[in-house]
């Protein structure tokens, strides 16, 4: 079982609706647009996704400057369209208990929507260089991607 004593929550308001931040989520050519921090890419041929429950998401990062590649992935736990998105995190083969999990909640609110990231099961703190840090970039670049 993951420790849920763990990790770390994000919450970023973004001009977009409801629908525009989850399709972000969901859909393959959205996500190779955006999943990764920043000096790295995701290259489309390198992502699929099937957003139901049950169902598995891949991804590969890559960073062309080093040659680096980082294959990702997880089964989705939770899909409530346009609200509410769970999912594990780690390597794309199996489904341990261990792994992270991810939740997306969102919330139509004046400005557009507020996402909620909730991840459980590592630790992250700001300046990590790590977990927290590489989220926040990432989610940087949904924003970016999102305007």
């Amino acid at each position: 079982m993951i420790d849920t004593s763990k990790g770390f929550t994000l919450v970023r308001t973004f001009e977009a609706t409801p629908e525009e931040v989850w399709t972000a989520w969901t859909n393959p050519d959205s996500v190779a647009q955006w999943w990764h921090p920043r000096g790295t890419l995701t290259p489309r041929e390198a992502v699929q996704v099937d957003a139901r429950v049950g169902g598995r998401y891949t991804y590969t990062m890559v960073n062309e400057a080093v040659g680096n590649k980082v294959v990702t992935g997880g089964v989705y736990r939770e899909v409530v369209p346009f609200e509410r998105l769970a999912f594990t995190w780690g390597y794309p083969d199996g489904d341990p208990d261990d792994t992270p999990i991810i939740t997306i909640t969102l919330e139509p609110v004046d400005e557009g929507t507020r996402m909620t990231f909730d991840l459980r099961g590592v630790e992250g703190t700001k300046g990590d260089g790590s977990y927290y840090d590489g989220w926040q970039e990432v989610l940087d670049s949904l924003g970016d991607f999102l305007e």
